[in-house]
């Protein structure tokens, strides 16, 4: 499809006005666009138009009419995420205008926000580059883990940091194309070679790389795949952050369980695999070993229990309305309106939201994490959380097909 461009016909003084005096009305939904067609050249009959070739990635122009659920949404509660995008996003050319502007918004105003995103931005709804136009939507979370400074009684799995030999080659540097691609290895002699795996390290003598020590192996695990979380050490709780991975690529155990025939796909969520390992305490190893893939921590301090974690994009997750996407389809930072279902449910989730992080498990134009945010609820949800979506990317209106690119090393595992 071509994209087409709108100018935007309202004065810049005169659009904050409003958006400050947060007394316009926000414009009537106007009926869904209709995508422009390429035009065919015309053939002549002996000489038929050869079939279409599989396309890249799609972002085809709509309307915010179209939006499933876009009156219905509390954009209030996505404006703070909106601003953290903002802060890194302001500095691209293509979004200056908008970010700058968004700073007299009042973020209390449902109309005013409203008005801001439906006189500066356009949705494109994204299109699979196999035509799908729905992908899959899982969720994540931040989990909490009883930890130790040091070994003993209960506290026997460790948490590691980033090994002194893992070394770590940004392969823009030698060629520009491959920009926010990562090679991790460690040096044999004079050669980079891979990394240990998950089961090497777990085998291997790590002695002095210890972060901290946590009583439960199991949630150690997914405390990897989350990406990051906090551990309580008594009085003082701590936030362990993504600092690294081993460079091996990121495999599912649940999908692993499935191809064995020990699960169904239905019963394969976290709740699944748990109670599946509780049952087979001895296959433990084995399981977590067809994940090669290994997450090294960092600590830091924890000053505000209500302040999520930082995503790939550096600015905090903002719970139910921060998404993690790949970032080689998507654009990082952007909005973006899902449309999809509660956690195991077909009760409509339909709400803007943010890309601001990705994981080594999001791969595909359609393929979404939803952040659920820290306690019990959010990691049941994000546990069950396993439906269709369908989105949209809302770019400024004089703003080419987005331009994705990988600006931070993947927060998940």
């Amino acid at each position: 499809m071509f994209l087409t461009r709108r100018s935007l016909n309202l004065s810049l003084s005169a659009v904050a006005l409003a958006l400050a005096g947060c007394a316009t009305q926000a414009p009537q939904p106007q009926p869904p666009a209709q995508p422009q067609q390429p035009v065919q050249p015309s053939v002549p009959p002996s000489k038929p138009a050869e079939p279409a070739k599989p396309g890249a990635i799609q972002f085809v122009p709509a309307t915010f009419a179209a939006l499933p659920g876009w009156e219905r949404d509390d954009v209030r509660a996505a404006w703070p995420a909106f601003m953290s995008s903002c802060s890194v996003l302001v500095k691209r050319a293509e979004w200056k205008e908008p970010c700058t502007i968004a700073r007299q918004v009042n973020g209390n105003d449902d109309k005013a926000i409203r008005l801001f995103f439906e006189s500066f931005f356009e949705p494109r709804q994204v299109i699979a580059p196999d035509g799908a136009d729905t992908g899959l939507v899982t969720g994540y979370y931040e989990p909490l883990l009883r930890g130790s400074r040091k070994k003993g009684g209960p506290f026997q799995t460790p948490l590691y940091k980033v090994p002194d030999d893992l070394i770590t080659v940004d392969l823009a540097g030698v060629y520009p194309e491959l920009k926010g691609m990562r090679l991790r290895g460690r040096l044999q002699g004079k050669k980079l070679v891979p990394y240990s795996t998950r089961e090497q390290i777990d085998r291997a003598d790590f002695t002095g790389k210890e972060l901290l020590w946590v009583d439960d192996p199991v949630e150690a695990f997914f405390l990897q795949v989350q990406g990051s979380g906090r551990v309580q050490l008594g009085d003082e709780t701590v936030r362990v952050a993504y600092a690294d991975q081993n460079g091996h690529p990121y495999k599912s155990i649940g999908r692993y369980l499935v191809e064995k025939g020990e699960l169904t796909g239905d019963q394969a969520s976290a709740q699944g695999i748990k109670a599946w390992i509780a049952g087979h305490p001895t296959r433990m190893a084995e399981l977590f070993n067809a994940n090669p893939s290994y997450v090294f921590f960092r600590e830091e301090k924890l000053p505000d229990p209500k302040i999520g974690p930082k995503g790939s994009l550096g600015v905090p997750l903002t719970p139910l309305r921060s998404v993690a996407v790949d970032a080689t389809q998507l654009p990082l930072g952007a909005p973006v309106f899902l449309s999809t279902t509660h956690a195991n449910s077909d009760m409509p989730l339909q709400r803007l939201v943010m890309a601001q992080d990705t994981g080594g498990a999001i791969r595909g134009a359609i393929r979404v994490d939803y952040f659920f945010g820290f306690g019990t609820e959010a990691a049941e949800n994000a546990g069950r959380m396993k439906q269709k979506g369908t989105v949209w990317v809302l770019m400024p209106k004089e703003a080419p097909s987005p331009a994705v690119s990988v600006t931070a090393a993947p927060r998940k595992s």
